[in-house]
């Protein structure tokens, strides 16, 4: 019985399906003495119209591959998916927390295969694929292999086209630039990895995130992965994402776990440009019929604190978020190596002093010529800048310190 004509049922049990004998055999239970080569985990999520497909689907995969499986569902249903599952044969646990990422994390915590396989149970995903998955995995030493949804098949219906030619996309394209992963589609939920492979991760977050964690995670830490193209098929049961929510979550997780490019790169921006606007206003650059003057500098002068201040966020991101990609440029490198109270202070006030001292020295002329001569509001504004930048190194200091004694 093909795939499309058991969903043309109207998500019927297929309670006609024959199931092998060398199928039953392969799949063993949490008190086997046979320890299972594959464990696959299903999240559930009241998806009784498709489980006991999807389950079927795997004991066809663990066939083909002649291994032994296991399938564990981490359930969090209200529906009869927990009974389904059960009835096949299913290992069925309860996480304590709801969430895509905490139904994973917990059936983790009961797997024993040597290699794991995660999907949805919504038959989006065809599990008869898995062997394509393993294989690649085996064949090629990799730590996670991927099924690709945008380099395979996406039947009609199964993807809106927002998220087949720009959100999944463009999701992907962030998480390649942030992270280095090298995959063509981020957010497929059909994968293999290695168990060894899997308790190195550290993984932890509880949302729909986890499926970008886990891709940023094992790039940062140098992991081989491969992905293989799929067929992605017209799901089962009502959808339970937020297209813009959960997207918005994803991006939000890249970025706050990627300071170098959440905060160093728009320092750098602003710290440059600032510095670039302040030169060619007291050079009196004219580009076309505007002058830098008096206005301009005053907005390079901002640019250049709020590029300094931007820089520091990166370097408390750094230590006290414990990011999975840290920055590594070669400031946020000098200071970490060599950061102390005592350097970071004494910067600081040296800085203030120039610049107090610069201010004090407009105010003292000013007042030696009976108040006549205005002094030169210009380097009045660079210095004020200075001053500004000196106190928030003295406190950035301060807070710095605590931070990193307070992580000892």
């Amino acid at each position: 019985m093909s795939i499309e004509r058991e969903r043309g049922s109207g998500g019927e049990r297929a309670t006609d399906r024959e199931v092998s004998s060398t199928r039953e055999s392969l799949l063993v239970g949490p008190d086997s003495d046979v320890g299972p080569v594959l464990s696959v985990v299903l999240p559930t999520l009241n998806e009784e119209e498709g489980v006991q497909l999807c389950i079927e689907r795997i004991k066809e995969a663990a066939e083909t591959l002649e291994v032994t499986f296991e399938i564990v569902v981490s359930d969090s249903s209200t529906d009869r998916t927990p009974e389904i599952a059960r009835e096949l044969g299913a290992i069925v646990v309860e996480p304590e927390e709801a969430g895509y990422g905490n139904a994973y994390k917990y059936a983790f915590e009961h797997v024993r295969g040597d290699f794991v396989a995660i999907g949805d149970a919504d038959t989006t995903y065809d599990f008869a694929e898995l062997p394509k998955l393993v294989e690649v995995a085996v064949e090629r030493d990799a730590d996670m292999v991927m099924g690709s949804r945008l380099e395979g098949d996406i039947k009609p219906g199964a993807m809106p086209t927002l998220h087949q030619y720009v959100g999944n996309p463009l999701l992907t394209r962030f998480l390649n630039t942030f992270y280095d992963a090298g995959v063509s589609d981020a957010h497929s939920g059909m994968r293999v990895i290695r168990r060894e492979s899997l308790e190195e991760l550290d993984l932890r977050s509880g949302g729909m995130e986890f499926a970008s964690e886990m891709i940023m995670d094992a790039a940062e830490k140098g992991m081989k992965i491969e992905e293989v193209p799929i067929t992605y098929h017209e799901r089962v049961g009502e959808a339970t994402l937020d297209s813009f929510s959960d997207g918005w979550r994803h991006v939000k997780f890249m970025l706050t776990n990627a300071p170098g490019y959440l905060f160093t790169l728009p320092a750098a921006a602003f710290g440059v440009l600032g510095l670039l606007v302040i030169a060619a206003s007291f050079q009196g650059l004219q580009v076309g019929e505007a002058t830098f003057g008096l206005q301009t500098l005053i907005v390079g002068v901002l640019f250049a604190i709020v590029g300094y201040q931007v820089g520091t966020l990166a370097l408390f991101s750094s230590v006290a978020a414990n990011p999975i990609r840290q920055p590594s440029d070669p400031i946020t490198n000098v200071i970490h190596d060599y950061f102390t109270l005592e350097t970071g202070a004494t910067f600081g006030v040296v800085v203030f002093a120039l610049g107090a001292a610069c201010l004090a020295y407009s105010v003292v002329a000013w007042t030696i010529t009976g108040y006549a001569a205005v002094p030169p509001v210009e380097w009045n504004l660079v210095a004020m800048g200075g001053v500004v930048i000196g106190v928030q190194t003295v406190f950035n200091s301060f807070f710095l310190s605590l931070i990193v004694h307070h992580d000892d």
